[in-house]
């Protein structure tokens, strides 16, 4: 008799055959009959299910973790087909961007601001008449300037923070708890009006080539808002590919308009116009309390500038240097938009339209090309492009969040990612709250701007003086120069945000200087909460072995087979098991024990006659009662429960064992478990 050891493996479609015993690496020796008489083959087996990559260690196939039957499978195809088949983390790698998706992935928030910087600013100046809207470039210019500065910051930021340098970690790191967490909610606040503002001004440019869609701006804005988190649900390569396209075909229309723009004013294709003839007294003086507050509206246009710098571990390799040309890209274009856009409307005399039904991009263009296949061009990319921009809230939104949950300052669940390596909670989170703006304030960018940006500026300059701490501190060659430059942008966005929060404080900045502190305190309390727990579970007192087996109970009604099987299920347990029946029926109770005496009769029962016709508060009673006499005493409770076939029917029952289970959960040395018994019809 020869014996032969062979490797094998069940796999999808193999004839199972179980092993006799337990073996926890679902891993076992069996003997098979060999080729010829008298052979033996000893094999390895494994369970079809999973695979075995080290000593103790398993992994489940893919189709072993999948639902079989009912709702769960619906809900799983559900799923799949929405957003995807499930991604390893072994292949997070392949989702990285390289610089010309992560352009349009993290920068469409930037970019897509030129469709309502200029005109944000150019409403505020129209308060003091029309003469005021000259002011409109120089403010554009100015804020340029400040653009570039804080580009060359940030470039500062990602060398010294090649993990992710966001706002928050950086001023957490370098300043403090409190300067960390005022960065973050300020950032957190800025993100969700980022989208709803975005999403707004995208529908306006839609409406603004559709007027008869005006009625339905809201359900358009909203509707957007799912699409886009239904495209980050499937995870950031795919919503970098989808999300290319819209992004470049809005930059090159953008320049190209300007282009065509600046050929047409030289060759005196159009004429110049400061706008209509005639005196155009405003309703406001100008003064430079206006000329700020346009200022601070025109600002909004560099929302968005720090996003690549919080998310630079998602480039392709090499992460530091193909973020900081992304943001060298981004900073230039944005700045030659904005610049060109305010040029164009200023030189021609454009005028914002009092009735919002026509923005000043779609009169620009009109007037520049016509209202002809360029024109709708324009106004399509430009609704594509901001309705996408949010989207790079959407990237950074849900990273936040999961930082702050590594650090215990938010719930632990939104450092969490999907199947699809998306941090699903953050997301869903993200597209509730914007939602509830855009109907709150019915998709009007008008009311929404006055609410925008303070964050963002907050964040720019707690992010830029923990930079200037972060250099001090380090020993990095030209630390000194590299100091002087984050410093530069943090005195510039410093006071940019004193001024927005000045000028925009009656028009509803407030809220957002109000909503700060509340999310500050949240966040405190929530740290607090995890740290008290984090030094319970670390005591260091002994687990003493208790002498005897826990008491376990099992409330029954009847003698059913389900209670019958949850009876010897707890014998299996411990030898101090005792029934418990709550009744308001004696007589029904007394044959209950007959019946006890008769099937059982070597089991305690306990019968409660409830006079109230109640059965959770005696149950609860009699627990506390046992707890009273033996303080520490472990109680088990059984629950026998059985499983209805149709999802439908569980509303029928169970609901007495889901009220217990729930009154249980909180009462100390004491165990809960469910007996389930499936029925067959």
């Amino acid at each position: 008799m020869t014996e032969k050891n062979q490797q094998a493996r069940f796999t999808k479609g193999d004839t199972f055959t179980a092993p006799v015993g337990f073996h926890p690496d679902l891993v076992w020796r069996e003997e098979v009959a060999g080729p010829r008489p008298g052979d033996r083959i000893v094999r390895i087996a494994r369970h079809r299910s999973f695979q075995t990559i080290g000593p103790g260690m398993l992994v489940p196939h893919p189709e072993a973790t999948e639902p079989k039957a009912g709702l769960g499978r619906l809900w799983w195809l559900t799923k799949r087909l929405l957003v995807g088949r499930p991604i390893a983390t072994a292949d997070e790698g392949l989702e990285r961007l390289n610089k010309v998706r992560a352009l349009a992935v993290l920068s469409s928030d930037a970019l897509s601001s030129v469709a309502y910087g200029t005109e944000a600013a150019m409403r505020t100046l129209i308060l003091a008449g029309v003469a005021a809207l000259s002011l409109t470039l120089p403010i554009s210019l100015v804020i340029a300037l400040l653009l570039i500065i804080v580009a060359t910051s940030y470039q500062q930021t990602i060398q010294g923070y090649p993990s992710g340098g966001g706002s928050y970690i950086v001023a957490h790191e370098n300043l403090g708890q409190i300067p960390g967490l005022v960065a973050a909610a300020a950032l957190l606040v800025d993100y969700v009006l980022t989208v709803a503002v975005s999403v707004a001004a995208g529908v306006a440019a839609l409406v603004s080539a559709f007027p008869a869609l005006a009625d339905h701006d809201v359900g358009l804005a909203v509707g957007a808002v799912l699409l886009i988190m239904l495209l980050n649900l499937r995870g950031v390569r795919e919503s970098g590919t989808i999300f290319a396209i819209p992004t470049y075909v809005f930059v090159f229309s953008i320049l190209g308009l300007i282009g065509w723009g600046f050929f047409r004013l030289a060759t005196g294709g159009i004429p110049y116009e400061p706008g209509p003839p005639g005196p155009q007294a405003g309703t406001q003086d100008l003064t430079w309390f206006l000329i700020l507050s346009a200022f601070g509206k025109g600002c909004t246009a560099m929302t968005g500038t720090e996003a690549i710098s919080n998310v630079v571990p998602v480039f392709k390799p090499p992460e530091i240097r193909n973020a900081r040309i992304t943001l060298a890209w981004m900073a230039g274009l944005l700045a030659t938009m904005f610049v060109g856009i305010s040029f164009l409307a200023s030189y021609i005399g454009v005028i914002p339209d009092p009735t919002e039904q026509e923005t000043v991009l779609s009169q620009l263009t009109r007037l520049i090309t016509g209202h002809g296949p360029y024109y709708y061009l324009v106004q399509f990319s430009t609704t594509l492009i901001l309705v996408l921009a949010a989207n790079t809230s959407f990237a950074s939104f849900p990273r936040l969040l999961y930082v702050m949950a590594r650090d215990r300052y938010v719930p632990r669940w939104f450092g969490l990612r999907g199947d699809r390596l998306a941090f699903s909670v953050g997301i869903i989170a993200l597209t509730a709250l914007s939602c509830l703006l855009l109907i709150v304030f019915r998709s009007s960018v008008e009311r929404l701007l006055p609410l925008y940006a303070i964050g963002v500026f907050t964040g720019f300059t707690l992010s830029q003086s923990g930079m200037v701490v972060h250099w001090l501190r380090g020993s990095e060659p030209n630390r000194r120069r590299k100091a002087l430059i984050n410093g530069i942008g943090a005195v510039a966005t410093g006071i940019v945000t004193l001024v927005i929060a000045v000028t925009k404080f009656a028009e509803g900045a407030w809220i957002v200087i109000l909503i700060a502190p509340v999310l500050i305190v949240l966040f405190l309390l929530v740290h607090g909460h995890y740290l008290r727990i984090a030094k319970q579970l670390r005591t260091q007192a002994p687990v003493k072995p208790r002498g005897t087996p826990p008491l376990v109970l099992v409330p029954i009604s009847s003698l059913s087979l389900v209670a019958r099987q949850a009876l010897a299920f707890a014998e299996d347990i411990s030898q101090r098991v005792v029934a418990i029946h709550v009744t308001a029926d004696l007589r029904e109770a007394e044959a209950l024990r007959a019946q006890w005496q008769e099937v059982v009769g070597n089991l305690p029962l306990v019968i409660i006659e409830s006079p109230y016709r109640l059965l959770l508060p005696p149950l609860l009673a009699y627990v506390d009662a046992v707890q009273d006499l033996d303080p520490d005493e472990t109680i088990m409770v059984v629950l026998p429960e059985f499983v209805p076939r149709h999802w439908w029917e569980h509303l029928l029952h169970n609901q007495t064992a889901l009220r217990l289970k729930g009154a249980l959960l909180f009462r100390s040395r004491v165990a809960v478990t469910s007996f389930p018994y499936q029925l067959a019809e």
